[in-house]
């Protein structure tokens, strides 16, 4: 009879899992962007074995060579592979994305259950501290932060990741609003529960599918971000290469190589579409309203 009540309980969420799953996969733009993210963080895990040349080294005879056989999306003013140099360009860019999401993820997941969980003072004072921080212009915080601190790598994703966890907190927060009086969390409690076990086992998981959502975005985000502090000098460094430093690099030599800026450009706005494309299939397919219907 458990065992039967156990698989009664587990079959509505199975259930509504799988009809996400096939709405989304009906989104046939979220499945080129789903596909073309992949490729591209396979290509920045591989870099060290796919990119035919070393990205830090050029050749005085093949300055701004243009696209060849021997070099296909040509030289840059350097000499450099610009084939190469977008291939290491995506393991700085991808990785401050990701790497700064799960910060941002991780600290507006702690602000928001516990503002949400615990309520009056508690609540009121982690919301005017998430409100002080949007009321601040982002992008010129971090820029302040980068300039004061320094531009490394480490440096940049931390100063992404923890300046852009408000919106995340806000939506646990209202996750756990939502959720924290109802049935089965009030169970919980008089079953002698701690407050820790109860946020994180039975409340949080309920958040999951407007965090993974808020997470595409946050990407998105933290991409375009980092690419705006290179191209403005304050972001990842050359030699290194990153698609932000590279467009910035490039628009001193428009007339000798007007392909040069393009390349890098593209790929950025590419990416961020893709991100937002997924994030707004992700959050059709994971409405709320549809898994009302399913509990």
């Amino acid at each position: 009879m458990t065992r039967y009540l156990e698989q009664v309980q587990e079959r509505p969420r199975r259930s509504w899992w799988a009809l996400a799953r096939r709405r989304f996969l009906r989104n046939r733009v979220a499945i080129l962007a789903a596909l073309y993210l992949v490729a591209m963080y396979l290509v920045a895990l591989l870099a060290p074995f796919i990119a035919p040349y070393d990205p830090h080294e050029g050749d005085i005879l093949y300055i701004h060579a243009r696209p060849s056989s021997e070099h296909l999306l040509g030289t840059d003013e350097n000499g450099r592979d610009v084939l190469s140099r977008l291939i290491y360009g995506a393991r700085i860019s991808m990785s401050v994305g990701l790497i700064a999401m799960v910060i941002s993820i991780a600290i507006g997941s702690l602000i928001g259950g516990v503002s949400g969980y615990a309520g009056r003072v508690v609540d009121s004072v982690l919301m005017r501290i998430t409100d002080g921080m949007m009321a601040i212009p982002y992008f010129f915080l971090v820029l302040i932060v980068v300039a004061v601190f320094g531009s490394s790598f480490r440096n940049i994703v931390l100063v992404i990741g923890v300046t852009s966890w408000m919106v995340v907190a806000r939506i646990v927060r209202s996750e756990v609003l939502r959720t924290r009086e109802l049935d089965f969390v009030l169970a919980a409690r008089a079953l002698g529960a701690s407050s820790t076990r109860i946020l994180l086992r039975h409340i949080l998981p309920h958040a999951v599918p407007s965090i993974i959502v808020a997470a595409t975005l946050g990407v998105a985000n933290a991409i375009l971000l980092e690419s705006a502090l290179s191209y403005l000098g304050l972001g990842i460094q050359p030699p290194q290469a990153s698609w932000g430093n590279m467009l910035s690099n490039s628009q001193a030599y428009l007339w000798e190589n007007p392909l040069l800026p393009l390349y890098p450009g593209l790929l950025i706005l590419l990416t961020v579409l893709a991100y937002n494309f997924l994030g707004d299939a992700l959050r059709d397919a994971l409405d709320p309203q549809y898994r009302e219907g399913q509990l």
